[in-house]
């Protein structure tokens, strides 16, 4: 089977509304923190909210996925996403944007392992493009979010945030439409591959699941998370503490940081292709410890700013290649993990953030990043402990190693 392109484009957009309420929610907590007098402990338990129960809600969907197929989480994941994230400006109440930002949470994690069992799918035998392009989206998502999320603020007080509550609830009614049509092409194109080559590429019963491989990968993606969780969301406080750039500023900085992200994690995945999943996870992560470091040894905004892009890429590049490895640790369970990887790496940082926080309010800024540097370092260790895939697909298997 070939890349199915269309509807790649077609799930990566779902992936890009999915992902812009929560790459929305860092560059509007310092809009919290002037105008309600939260701390910093306060604010990461906002980060908390947005992942602490989507960490337990994906995997459990992935899960699901394997046993039974349910297209239509797509769009429901969309909507709940972005519309709970739209209700965060309407209250001042702690509580109540804690509530609304962890439903936010649970709809992005409803969406993630069926779109990325869909995504499987549709790749053929170029799964590292086919999910970089996925992960473009979503990374897009993350770095227009802080943008929308400024300007509707600036523009409108915190109630602009209603904004993502509209985009939301267009999204999942074109996908409402689209994934239907999607799930029977994918059907049909099955049915004639069988038909014309008289077997299944990779019979299911041919494949096994190598969990202490994948418990060594999940590993490397708890520290991983730490580290982007927690760039994600003391980046802002550092820009405008550390080197006295204005909250908008500080905003901006996420922005570009996730937009050369979305251009690295389509590289990363083209080059996963080529030159091996595990190679660019290792690449990454090692040229991830001393970006981190300097940004925590400068109190330059220029300097900060410029580090965004060499973070960026090492945040970004591998993102494609840890979700192939996790689905070719666990051949027989795609989806859930799927569920895993994609789940725990943008939820199981955000649950270690408020821990953070309280570091950050007693240590500070610079002496948060450095801790950030030192989770990085046990990421990058991680990564030359896993094996090298075996289940990526017959075409592509020498390349892998």
């Amino acid at each position: 089977m070939e890349l199915n392109q269309k509807y790649v484009y077609v799930v990566a957009v779902g992936h890009f509304f999915c992902d812009i309420g929560m790459g929305a929610l860092p560059a509007i907590l310092p809009f919290f923190i002037l105008q309600y007098g939260m701390d910093y402990q306060a604010v990461a338990g906002l980060m908390f909210a947005s992942c602490f129960l989507s960490s337990v809600v994906q995997p459990t969907f992935g899960w699901l996925a394997d046993r039974t197929s349910k297209t239509w989480l797509m769009p429901l994941g969309i909507f709940l996403g972005g519309a709970a994230m739209g209700l965060a400006g309407l209250f001042e109440n702690y509580w109540a944007i804690f509530a609304v930002v962890t439903v936010s949470g649970i709809g992005s994690a409803i969406f993630h392992p069926e779109a990325a069992r869909m995504i499987h799918k549709l790749s053929g035998t170029r799964r590292g493009t086919a999910l970089s392009i996925f992960s473009v989206g979503g990374n897009g998502g993350f770095a227009v979010g802080p943008i929308i999320a400024v300007a509707a603020i600036t523009a409108f007080g915190m109630k602009g945030t209603a904004v993502f509550c509209l985009l939301a609830l267009i999204m999942a009614m074109i996908l409402l439409v689209i994934v239907p049509k999607m799930k029977a092409d994918i059907a049909q194109t099955s049915v004639s591959e069988v038909s014309a080559d008289g077997k299944i590429t990779e019979p299911k019963n041919n494949l096994r699941n190598d969990w202490p491989s994948f418990a060594r990968l999940t590993l490397l993606i708890v520290f991983s998370s730490i580290v982007s969780c927690g760039l994600r969301s003391f980046i802002p406080l550092y820009l405008v503490n550390v080197t006295g750039l204005s909250t908008a500023a500080a905003g901006s900085a996420l922005t570009l940081l996730f937009m050369f992200g979305v251009v690295t994690t389509l590289i990363g995945g083209l080059l996963a292709d080529k030159i091996g999943y595990l190679k660019v996870v290792q690449i990454s992560y090692v040229l991830l410890v001393p970006m981190v470091g300097l940004l925590s040894q400068t109190t330059n905004a220029f300097i900060s700013y410029a580090l965004m892009i060499p973070i960026g890429f090492a945040m970004f590049s591998p993102f494609s290649s840890v979700v192939v490895l996790g689905q070719s640790y666990l051949a027989r369970s795609i989806g859930f993990a799927s569920g895993v990887t994609l789940g725990l790496t943008f939820s199981v940082g955000g649950m270690f953030v408020p821990l953070i926080g309280g570091f950050a309010d007693n240590h500070g800024l610079p002496a948060t990043m450095e801790l950030l540097t030192a989770v990085a370092l046990l990421a990058a260790l991680c990564s030359f402990f896993l094996p090298k895939p075996v289940h990526i697909g017959a075409s592509r298997a020498a390349k892998a190693s």
